[in-house]
């Protein structure tokens, strides 16, 4: 995986910061190659959050093994449920398989929160 331009870094760490104002919640991005399985490491990054874990998102791409996996805390799953996570991942893997890494992570990312925000 290439680096991100420092333009690119910063799309991503806006989204994250509009996020989490507008949700409530604590989000996290992890961008590259998992040592172990995807979702096993996800799953540990997200634990390494600590405190934060239960209200927390965790947003993780591998895009050399074409993965994509997020994580929710226990305080999360009442307002981000599997089939909202699922839809959004459809929605971020399109633009991926495009070309648009960083675009669908920045939509991703936003699509987690607006559906955070929303009533049931």
């Amino acid at each position: 995986m290439r680096a991100l331009s420092t333009l690119q870094a910063d799309d991503i760490r806006v989204a994250v910061q509009q996020a989490e104002r507008r949700s409530g919640l604590r989000f996290a991005v992890y961008l590259g190659p998992a040592p172990a399985g995807g979702r096993h490491y996800a799953e540990r990054l997200h634990a390494a959050l600590g405190d934060d874990a239960p209200r927390a998102v965790l947003v993780f791409v591998d895009p050399g093994a074409h993965a994509l996996e997020i994580v929710t805390g226990e305080r999360v799953r009442r307002r981000l449920t599997d089939a909202r996570c699922r839809m959004v991942a459809m929605s971020m893997a399109t633009a991926f398989s495009g070309g648009d890494l960083v675009g669908g992570v920045v939509y991703g990312i936003a699509a987690l929160a607006q559906q955070a925000a929303s009533p049931g």
